[in-house]
């Protein structure tokens, strides 16, 4: 289930992005991809936390912080 969940939000920033660069609207973009940024990063930081690696707080505390610029950009 967090596989796919993960795999499923890299496709989507990668996609994003690509878009974005292809269409020259990345400021129009860039808090939607900074949203997905977050979510992509606290997925991974559960299946670190699960695994019990130390690298899962890194991660949580940026996607918060992507979260919160995210946020305050829209």
């Amino acid at each position: 289930m967090i596989k796919t969940l993960k795999i499923i939000l890299i496709m989507a920033v990668i996609s994003l992005a690509s878009f974005g660069l292809i269409t020259n609207t990345s400021s129009k973009i860039l808090p939607f991809l900074l949203l997905l940024m977050a979510l992509m990063a606290a997925v991974i930081g559960v299946t670190e936390f699960q695994n019990r690696k130390p690298a899962s707080l890194g991660l949580f505390l940026a996607a918060g912080f992507a979260l919160f610029v995210g946020v305050y950009i829209l």
